[in-house]
């Protein structure tokens, strides 16, 4: 082969390399985009404040998932219904990507927006979960809604494919709720959702999270909810704030290895000698 000729191949390939380099960068520069407008989605569709009642905690905390290009579809949701009561909302929809974020906010706008019609939490799902067949989406979600009287402590709860929440007594029980609970939103028309009654102790906690604090690689879910049930266990003992508490599980959340978001909301009351 002659000196030209490989001169002219080395060039050729050169030029391929920049092409195919250049092409490499405008796609990072659009996955990067999609994912900081999800991102972005997933931060204006938040609540910007929670509820205030008479003895009532309320703390929350949400981690997006920053691994890779994954953005996940997870919310949490606290607001005042009607009747006085509060409504907590916490769930996560399949996917990871802007769709997935969008179809999210559709989930909790909806929640929020039948609430006011019907509070009854199984009903509220019911209702939910025909709307959102109606959108013809491919998506699905799984979520637990509550219905908190902050007067008598009562927490009525239905769950749609969702984990368990997490629960602790001030003397040092802890565990999670036993609920039945029906399929995920948005998957099969016609579906009861059963309603499940708990009270909240004096000093007590209960957990809403998502898979994204308790499973992951490095963690099976059944170990991660015993986890995160010893630790809302020692807190209510130590009289630890939900505050705290919701730090701590959020920062257990990395010990899973996980590339999902994480989101935690925890409904604490007052301890007795709180009181003046």
């Amino acid at each position: 082969m002659s000196r030209t000729g490989s001169t002219d191949d080395g060039d050729e390939l050169l030029v391929r390399l920049r092409t195919l380099t250049a092409q490499a960068r405008a796609q990072a520069e659009v996955q990067r985009s999609r994912v900081e407008l999800a991102i972005a989605l997933q931060r204006g569709m938040l609540p910007r404040g929670l509820p205030v009642a008479d003895g009532v905690r309320l703390a929350v905390r949400y981690a997006p998932a920053y691994q890779g290009l994954n953005v996940g579809g997870d919310w949490y949701d606290a607001f005042t219904m009607p009747d006085g009561r509060i409504g907590l909302s916490i769930g996560d929809v399949q996917g990871h990507n802007i769709e997935a974020a969008a179809f999210m906010g559709q989930v909790r706008v909806g929640l929020r927006a039948l609430a006011s019609v019907d509070s009854d939490p199984g009903e509220l799902l019911g209702r939910t979960n025909e709307l959102l067949l109606s959108l013809s989406s491919d998506l699905f979600a799984t979520c637990t809604f509550m219905r908190l009287d902050p007067r008598t402590r009562l927490l009525e709860s239905a769950r749609a494919g969702h984990l368990p929440c997490v629960w602790a007594t001030a003397d040092g029980r802890s565990g999670t709720t036993r609920d039945e609970g029906g399929p995920p939103l948005g998957i099969q028309s016609g579906v009861s959702y059963p309603v499940t009654r708990h009270r909240l102790d004096a000093g007590g906690v209960f957990v809403m999270l998502t898979d994204g604090v308790v499973e992951g690689p490095s963690m099976p879910v059944d170990e991660g909810l015993e986890q995160a049930a010893r630790l809302a266990g020692i807190a209510a003992v130590a009289g630890m704030d939900a505050d705290s508490l919701a730090a701590a599980l959020i920062k257990g959340a990395e010990l899973v290895g996980h590339d999902d978001d994480a989101a935690v909301l925890v409904i604490g009351h007052d301890r007795l000698d709180s009181h003046p």
